[in-house]
């Protein structure tokens, strides 16, 4: 009989997460059966988070920025809208902001990290508050296929 090490178990979830930070993912909400966004990439640096999407023109089907840790963002110098879904660390959601333009911010003290997704892609997925979220690594050879 095995004994339950509450240190082990801490330690492997903290692997599993950072495996997650350095990955693209796919993102499902659990609850509705439905697809968020199957490129995903992380800013969990400080300079990732700063950068977020400013230079970019657009983001495409599909694609997405996953912000961790974050509780706020600010769409100043951006060039198009996007959906905000944050998350508490349960990867549930804890607030939707949809179609957010440029030159705005918007924020979730109850948050620990944030989602930053194309324009309509929450009202296509039907992603609602309380809805459960799962992240999948995305395998190297389905992600390199795809442009970024």
């Amino acid at each position: 009989m095995s004994i339950f090490n509450p240190l082990r178990w801490i330690a492997a979830r903290i692997r599993a997460r950072k495996r997650l930070l350095h990955a693209t993912l796919r993102v499902t909400d659990e609850t509705r059966g439905t697809e968020l966004a199957s490129r995903l990439k992380t800013a969990s640096t400080s300079a990732q988070r700063n950068r977020g999407l400013l230079g970019r023109d657009a983001l495409g089907s599909g694609e997405g920025l996953w912000i961790v840790p974050c509780q706020a963002v600010h769409t100043f110098f951006m060039r198009f809208p996007i959906d905000l879904v944050y998350l508490d660390r349960q990867l549930r959601v804890r607030k939707i902001k949809k179609h957010v333009r440029p030159w705005r911010i918007s924020f979730c003290f109850a948050a620990d990290s944030v989602l930053e997704l194309p324009a309509g892609a929450t009202r296509a997925a039907e992603t609602v508050c309380g809805d459960q979220l799962l992240f999948e690594e995305v395998p190297a050879a389905e992600s390199a296929a795809v442009p970024a």
